[in-house]
């Protein structure tokens, strides 16, 4: 997918008075967090693989140019246009890191024109992975170590967004996903049991049942609360009994008082049994429900989560903002109340073991002893610099940092944001930059 017109029309009108210009200079652009939801304590970083791939194959096709003619665009803007593509560099947080607010998940540099134009589309990779990673993290805690399996792909805001919450999700230690598709993209365990539909096709619940374990007999969950739950277990356990099932066994709760049916149904398979037989617990929970099930004992072995997730229901966006920190040698900043835009190319220090604040430096600075630089280069004169993550790689580092976030970050409920600290470089060229605007809107006279 080229991308041309994967924008926002400001950027083009922007970037054609650019281009008449011949305003060619090299402009690094900021995108980060401004402040988080109060109820996020820390974010995950995420959505940096699709961003680089759209870089990548970014121009205008004879099509778009034409729909943009249309649109009033004159010949020499069309002309500018079919030239543009991305040779800009890239510098980045690798996906599955911690991040707070203010603190870069990259930074473009590229003339402006073309730094310009990929900011809208940049602005939606990133937010929309990054807030269905950190929704998708704070089940990772609630869940405690219970399997989790991404349940979202019918609630989700599109098909897109499907696709992004099974990564996500994926990223932060999900074990598996319902979503076909995302499996097969993303090289993801794909887990599914049946609908109440399925069991009330057929005249009783035990030949539902018995269908199903013929067909599909080394992954037999059986859905148990169409009509009597814990009539539903013994139907199952008759089934398994019946056919003599030895492979991966379970019932799955969705609805009703999960925390008193997961443990009747645990002493009706145990009485039977079937002491290896998991209880798999769904039906739109949040993670706050889940943690409740978790701390009360509940024995819930794993959890569907869906549509709470799939639409980060309680906080379904962050504060993305993609900001000029720097045009053609220049150090620029906004000075808009409480928007103001550090200058400069950017770096963050993270220090081992996670016992002192990050600190939000200038990129060329050196930063505090025992520290380690969270941007890294991505990409060189508009072409990858690094290999893909895998799943596997974003999901070691997401579990090394997760260790350290402070535990007043990792509350679900009223967690207090951490406060990232700017070196004194930084401070100064702020400072410095700050006049130097003033002076020139003529607010400093």
């Amino acid at each position: 997918m080229p991308g041309g017109l994967l924008t926002d029309l400001y950027e083009l009108n922007m970037a054609a008075s650019y281009l008449r210009r011949d305003m060619d200079g090299s402009a690094t652009f900021s995108l980060y967090v401004r402040g988080l939801p109060k109820s996020r304590g820390f974010l995950v970083a995420a959505g940096l693989e699709p961003c680089l791939d759209l870089l990548e194959s970014f121009s205008f096709t004879d099509d778009d140019l034409e729909a943009l003619g249309e649109m009033g665009f004159d010949d020499r803007a069309l002309a500018d246009f079919s030239a543009l593509r991305f040779t800009g560099d890239v510098w980045a947080v690798p996906e599955g890191r911690v991040v707070y607010s203010e603190e870069p998940l990259l930074e473009v540099t590229a003339p402006v024109a073309v730094a310009q134009v990929v900011e809208t589309m940049l602005l939606n990779q990133i937010t929309l992975h990054t807030t269905m990673a950190s929704k998708a993290a704070r089940y990772v805690l609630a869940a405690e170590g219970r399997q989790l399996v991404d349940f979202s792909f019918r609630r989700t805001h599109g098909v897109e967004a499907a696709m992004a919450v099974a990564r996500a999700s994926a990223l932060v230690g999900f074990a598996a996903t319902s979503n076909v598709e995302a499996a097969r993209r993303y090289d993801l365990t794909v887990a599914g049991t049946m609908a109440h539909s399925f069991v009330e096709a057929f005249p009783t619940e035990g030949e539902a049942f018995r269908a199903f374990a013929e067909d599909h007999p080394q992954r037999t969950t059986f859905l148990v609360d169409t009509y009597d739950t814990l009539g539903g277990v013994r139907a199952a356990i008759a089934t398994v009994r019946e056919l003599g099932l030895d492979g991966a066994l379970g019932v799955r709760l969705d609805s009703g008082d999960l925390d008193a049916l997961a443990r009747s149904a645990r002493t009706v398979l145990d009485d039977a049994g079937l002491r290896e037989a998991r209880i798999f617990a769904s039906g739109g929970l949040d993670e706050l429900e889940v943690h409740e099930l978790v701390s009360a004992g509940a024995p819930v072995d794993a959890f569907g989560i869906g549509t709470q997730m799939g639409v980060s229901a309680d906080a379904p966006y962050v504060d993305s903002v993609y900001k000029l920190v720097e045009y053609d040698d220049r150090p620029v900043m906004k000075l808009s109340s409480a928007k103001v835009s550090p200058p400069g190319r950017k770096q963050v220090w993270r220090r081992s073991g996670g016992e002192h604040a990050d600190v939000l430096s200038l990129r060329d600075e050196r930063g505090p002893i025992g520290s380690e630089a969270l941007l890294g280069q991505v990409m060189l004169a508009g072409r990858r610099t690094t290999p893909a993550s895998s799943i596997e790689e974003c999901r070691r580092r997401f579990g090394v940092d997760l260790a350290y976030v402070p535990q007043k970050a990792r509350r679900l409920s009223h967690p207090e944001h951490v406060v990232v600290a700017h070196s004194e470089a930084l401070l100064a060229l702020t400072d410095r930059t700050r006049d130097e605007a003033l002076r020139r809107s003529g607010a400093g006279r």
